[in-house]
């Protein structure tokens, strides 16, 4: 078990930040309706290594690590004034909105972070590991089933009441119009096209700019205004 370990204790890093995080930022904060959804995920992650449900434990880690680092790169910029990845600007400029729902917050952020960051933690990882994406299928895949699960308690716990169920509601809408499920697949196929560029740098970077912007386009629809 020392070895698992010493696997598990940069994930522990990642979570220690996203829990001070949830202690700094006010309850409200979309940022911190976000980061409470991913330390969620972080943990399950953390116990599942722990209890020998990866089968390649430090992939797993790796993946994971690379992951949360570039969400709390984003984190760090804002608080230092700098731009963060176009990817996560609209959750970040709109993070106080009273119009918009805790909802959409969660979800434009799992947008920003599936949509972009996934693709490019994939690379970093195969990069750490000396691998190819293919070897960290099963591990992309894992995490993946976790999200998904954890989407669905996700809009349990932040739906707004009954009135969600009515068609005519404005969120009814926008939750309608994108699925991570979706993204999930998308963000493997970007993670693949990224490492087959990887010797073309001008048009990786290019590549890696678009989805960036793109990301970022469907993270500010997400975060439609609904009521003033």
């Amino acid at each position: 078990m020392a070895q698992l370990a010493h696997l598990t204790a940069p994930v522990g890093t990642v979570v220690s930040r996203m829990r001070a995080l949830d202690e700094d930022l006010p309850e409200r904060d979309g940022v911190a309706v976000f980061n409470r959804v991913y330390l969620a995920v972080t943990e399950e992650v953390e116990r599942r290594l722990e209890a020998g449900r990866f089968g390649d434990p430090r992939a797993a880690a790796t993946l994971d690590v690379r992951f949360a680092e570039r969400y709390l790169a984003a984190v760090d910029a804002a608080a230092d004034g700098r731009r963060p990845p176009a990817c996560w600007r609209p959750l970040f400029q709109f993070r106080r909105h009273p119009g918009v729902r805790p909802l959409q917050f969660a979800l434009a952020g799992i947008n920003a972070h599936i949509g972009h960051d996934l693709a490019l933690a994939v690379v970093d990882a195969c990069r750490t590991l000396g691998c190819e994406p293919a070897d960290l299928e099963d591990e992309f895949d894992r995490v993946g089933d976790l999200l998904v699960s954890l989407e669905e308690r996700i809009r349990e716990d932040l739906m707004p009441g009954p009135d969600l169920l009515q068609i005519a509601d404005p969120l009814t809408h926008l939750l309608g119009s994108w699925s991570l499920e979706r993204a999930r697949d998308a963000t493997w196929s970007a993670a693949r096209a990224l490492w087959a560029l990887r010797r073309f740098e001008d048009l990786a970077e290019e590549f890696a700019e678009r989805l960036d912007a793109a990301v970022g386009l469907a993270g500010r629809m997400l975060l439609t205004p609904l009521r003033g």
